[in-house]
């Protein structure tokens, strides 16, 4: 392989080890502001779009063992990588090509599985990492909550006793 041809193979790799997980999209008749407009809410999700060719990608797949993209590196692609949250990614992605009706995600791999474009969808459909923990905080607390509850109920219901004896005391 040619050293030209290596280093971009070489530098596709390196943005593909930047998260666990991978967005293919079809580009075209995407304007170079639309592009601007994307990156821009993709960094807000601390993640990249990037333009590569078909045959540049295959062999950077490869190399880091991806599941095999063959089927969907086909027309124009670009690749969408970085950050923690492969469903806020989704997400955006998904609300940018519904709104600007252009463009389409081809397929998603997300730990080492793909997913095609309709289970990209429900993916980005799920709540974000924060509203999970945040749930997964509630249920935990919850038991907690509910014991406590219980452990007060003994003082509070004898302090109603007393109140009550100490009313008919002064009547």
């Amino acid at each position: 392989m040619r050293s030209e041809k290596e280093f971009l193979v070489e530098e596709v790799a390196n943005h593909l080890r930047k998260s666990d997980y991978v967005y293919l999209a079809n580009f075209d008749r995407i304007t170079v502001s639309d592009v601007g407009a994307l990156r821009d809410k993709l960094a807000a999700e601390k993640a990249e779009f990037h333009v590569v060719k078909n045959s540049i990608l295959r062999v950077a797949a490869k190399r880091l063992e991806l599941p095999d993209l063959e089927n969907w590196l086909t027309g124009p692609t670009a690749i969408v990588v970085g950050g923690k949250n492969p469903s806020g990614v989704a997400k955006v992605i998904r609300s940018f090509f519904d709104s600007a009706s252009k463009g389409e995600v081809k397929v998603g791999v997300v730990a080492k599985k793909t997913y095609n474009a309709q289970e990209v969808k429900t993916l980005s459909e799920l709540p974000s990492l924060d509203v999970l923990r945040a749930q997964l905080l509630g249920l935990l607390s919850s038991p907690a909550r509910s014991l406590l509850f219980v452990f007060n109920g003994v003082p509070a219901g004898l302090l109603n006793v007393l109140q009550a004896r100490a009313k008919e005391a002064a009547n």
